[in-house]
């Protein structure tokens, strides 16, 4: 009998079913396991949203003067209302099984960083008002204020950026002052009363008609931004003003810009969390978000990644395509390796915090750094593959590597997310 024959009458292994040189093409997931046919039917919507709506959406936003992007008639509506079409709401998405809800939105999420990055966050801001008023069991809320409309997150200021991501004061100097409050929400016996402003990197607000605003809280002994306030505003109050959409480098498809409130009262109600549950108001929309932008930049490094792999085999140098040039290989091979580790941490954090009885914030940070560092290398890395043709508005790679550098700073800076998450994992009980 030869070497390696079979024997007569023996059902031959698995290994001998592989082709003589054995090769496995990773999926447009990668190495994703396959998915349950509802997850399948609903990627593949997604997918075609992504490419057929966001993508070209995006690219036209990105050229346009910002000062026009929210006029009647412009991509950004066309986007929106397409958007509404697709039938995901945060109601039908919170009655989910929490497993089930958590692999949905890292799906759902990466699909809307593949095609832009930019308008995946307005897509997250205009869901994170209901996102909270359920997380808080506000019916009477959610009832008021139904889902359709663009909404916003409003927490940063002038003068208190990361200072507003962190409350319980883990990352202030032991001699640092914080100042006044650029907002405040006094509460009264029978209402709340807002004045001031939020920073111009408000995303979505410009768009928006109804923010979860997060502000110190004044109820008689001053303005304490350790005990603040987490609100429900339609922005259609009187004495609410909206800053112009900001000219910035990257993520040119999500206006930002700021809000502005003169005297704007509202009904007790309207408190989402009061000074009581400052902290865990900061704390669940923190591991949320930063969750979710682990799932988006997820999704812009796979866009990155696709748009060198396609370029690599068509441009030519050498007499040969550049793939088959090693650096250009081994670059393309740890491009790919960044995407998959990026999804995977980013899945594994995602189900354990649906499922915890608290969620992990420093999980949730490790997921956004990770995702938007990947997003921000892989853009690089194809960008160099693209060679000066990478650097032209001709190729869609120019504009992926300036919405990813935007996003190492949006959600908290990752230097900052990075501290404060080391802290979190400190065991107090193990302290002197």
């Amino acid at each position: 009998m030869a070497v390696n024959d079979a024997v007569v009458g023996e059902v031959p292994p698995p290994i001998l079913g592989w082709a003589a040189t054995p090769a496995m093409p990773l999926g447009p997931l990668g190495a994703q396991p396959p998915l349950s046919d509802q997850n399948q039917a609903i990627w593949e919507t997604l997918n075609a949203f992504a490419r057929e709506v966001m993508r070209p959406a995006g690219q036209t936003l990105d050229r346009m003067d910002p000062a026009r992007q929210l006029d009647a008639g412009s991509p950004y509506w066309h986007f929106m209302g397409r958007f509404k079409e697709l039938g995901l709401t945060i109601a039908d998405v919170m009655g989910m099984d929490p497993a089930e809800r958590a692999r949905l939105l890292c799906l759902a999420n990466e699909e809307f960083g593949y095609g832009d990055g930019g308008l995946a966050i307005v897509i997250g801001a205009t869901m994170l008002p209901h996102l909270m008023m359920h997380h808080f069991g506000r019916a009477d809320l959610i009832a008021r204020y139904p889902e359709g409309t663009p909404g916003c997150w409003a927490i940063t200021e002038p003068d208190h950026g990361t200072d507003m991501l962190d409350p319980d004061r883990k990352l202030f100097a032991a001699s640092g002052e914080y100042g006044r409050p650029n907002c405040v929400a006094t509460i009264k016996d029978d209402r709340v009363i807002l004045h001031g402003q939020k920073a111009a990197w408000c995303s979505n607000a410009p768009a928006a008609e109804l923010c979860v605003l997060y502000v110190a809280a004044d109820t008689g002994a001053g303005p304490d931004p350790r005990h603040g306030a987490c609100l429900i505003v339609p922005l259609d109050l009187p004495g609410v003003q909206k800053g112009k959409v900001i000219a910035k480098m990257g993520q040119r498809a999500l206006p930002q810009g700021e809000i502005f409130f003169d005297q704007v009262e509202l009904p007790l109600a309207n408190i989402l969390a009061g000074p009581a549950d400052y902290q865990r108001a900061v704390y669940a929309i923190h591991a949320e978000a930063n969750g979710l932008m682990g799932a988006v930049w997820t999704g812009a490094a796979r866009a990155a990644y696709e748009l060198a792999f396609d370029y690599a085999h068509e441009r030519k140098q050498g007499g040969l395509p550049i793939i088959r040039h090693q650096s250009v290989a081994q670059r393309l091979f740890h491009m790919a390796r960044k995407v998959e580790m990026s999804r995977a941490l980013t899945q594994r954090v995602a189900a354990f915090n649906a499922t915890a009885p608290t969620p992990s914030l420093a999980s949730a940070m490790m997921a956004k750094v990770t995702g938007t560092q990947t997003a921000f290398e892989v853009a690089s890395d194809a960008l160099q593959i693209f060679g000066g043709n990478g650097v032209t508005d001709e190729y869609p790679i120019e504009k992926i590597f300036r919405d990813a550098r935007l996003a190492l700073i949006e959600d908290g800076c990752n230097e900052i997310l990075s501290i404060k998450g080391g802290y979190s994992l400190a065991r107090m009980d193990r302290l002197a």
